[in-house]
C-alpha cells in the first residue's frame, strides 16, 4: 500500500455499500459491549438540515461503561469553506460516512478508548478512508499496552508491515495535548487520506478499515476483562476525573473530528458525546514522587515501543 496525503484518483466503489458496511459494525459492537453490561444502548435517529444523518445509541451509567457512546452518521452537501481549506481542496459538494466511539468506564483501572473508521467522499470523485484506535488508561499497565499494540500491529501486518510503524508514529502525533507536552495515552494507530494508488485498490483500504473496525470489541474487551472487578478508591476516582479533563481538553481544541463535525452543522450531542460525564480541573497538581500517578505521567510520551518487553 500506498498512502497518499493529497488524494487525485476517482472513487471506484458503491458509497451506499460502504454506509451499510459501517452500520452492520455499529450494531456489532453495541452488542459485543452489551454482553459485558447490565445497561442497554439508547439510540437517536437524528437528521441533519443541509443533508443526511445518523443514529446515535449512548449506554449511560452501566456497571462497567459509566458511558459508552457509538455513533454512526452519513451526512453530505455543500462543503463549508473553512472546511475546504483546512484540507486544500476544490470546491465541491462532500459526503461522509462512518462509525466514531468513545468509552468512558467507571472504574480507574479500565481505560478510556477511542475508535474510528470512516470514508470520505466528494463529488469531483475524489476520496479516501481514515479511522484508528487509541487507548487512554487512567493509570498505564505496560502489559496492557503491550497486548494492544502488538494486536494493533498484527491487523496491520495482514496488510502491509509498513502500516503499523507508520500509523503508530501518526497517532504518537496526532493524539498528543501540546500544551501539556503529554500523549492522551497510549497511543495506537491513526490513518487517514488512504486512497486508490496505483500498488492498491480503493477495496483492499476498505478491506483494511474492515478489519481495524471488527478487531475493536474484541482487542478492547479483552483488557475490560482484565480489570473490570478491580476495587478502586476515592483517591483513585480523583485522578480519573483529573485524566478526564485531559481528554476534555484534547477533543476541545486538538480533535479534527469534532472541528469537522461542528463545521458541517453536525448535531451537537452526538459530536460532543465523546465528552466524559464528569471531570476535574485541579489547579498545579503535583504527581507524588514515585506513585502511580506519576510513572503514568511519565509514560504519556511519544516515541514508546510498546510491542516490546522493556
Amino acid at each position: 500500500f500506498l498512502i497518499l496525503h493529497y488524494c487525485s484518483l476517482y472513487c471506484t466503489m458503491d458509497k451506499t455499500q460502504i454506509a451499510a458496511w459501517f452500520k452492520t459494525l455499529q450494531d456489532s459492537i453495541c452488542m459485543q459491549l452489551e454482553e459485558v453490561e447490565t445497561e442497554r444502548f439508547h439510540e437517536d435517529i437524528w437528521t441533519r438540515n443541509e443533508g443526511g444523518g445518523g443514529r446515535t445509541r449512548i449506554l449511560s451509567k452501566g456497571n462497567i461503561f459509566e458511558k459508552a457512546g457509538v455513533a454512526f452518521s452519513e451526512v453530505h452537501g455543500p462543503t463549508p469553506d473553512k472546511i475546504l481549506t483546512a484540507l486544500n481542496l476544490e470546491k465541491s459538494n462532500f459526503y461522509a460516512t462512518g462509525v466514531s466511539l468513545v468509552i468512558h468506564p467507571a472504574s480507574p483501572h479500565v481505560p478510556i478508548v477511542h475508535m474510528n473508521t470512516r470514508y470520505f467522499e466528494m463529488s469531483n470523485g475524489i476520496c479516501w478512508f481514515g479511522g484508528g484506535i487509541d487507548l487512554t488508561p487512567i493509570y498505564v499497565v505496560k502489559e496492557d499496552a503491550r497486548y494492544f499494540h502488538n494486536q494493533l500491529k498484527a491487523t496491520c501486518d495482514k496488510h502491509d508491515d509498513r502500516f503499523y510503524p507508520k500509523y503508530k508514529v501518526w497517532a504518537d502525533d496526532y493524539f498528543f495535548n501540546k500544551h501539556r507536552n503529554e500523549t492522551r495515552g497510549v497511543g495506537g494507530i491513526f490513518f487517514d487520506r488512504l486512497s486508490e494508488t496505483k500498488d492498491c485498490t480503493l477495496e483492499q483500504c476498505f478491506t483494511f478499515v474492515q478489519d481495524v473496525g471488527k478487531l475493536f470489541a474484541p482487542l478492547y474487551l479483552e483488557i475490560v476483562n482484565r480489570h473490570k472487578s478491580k476495587c478502586y478508591s476515592e483517591e483513585e476516582k480523583r485522578w480519573q476525573s483529573m485524566r478526564r479533563g485531559r481528554y476534555a481538553e484534547f477533543n476541545l481544541v486538538y480533535d479534527k473530528g469534532t472541528k469537522f463535525g461542528l463545521d458541517t452543522n453536525g448535531r451537537t450531542e452526538s459530536i460532543l458525546m465523546s465528552m466524559p460525564p464528569m471531570a476535574v480541573w485541579e489547579y498545579n497538581f503535583q504527581a507524588t514522587p514515585s506513585s502511580r500517578e506519576e510513572e503514568t505521567l511519565q509514560l504519556l510520551r511519544k516515541g514508546i515501543n510498546w510491542t516490546e518487553e522493556e
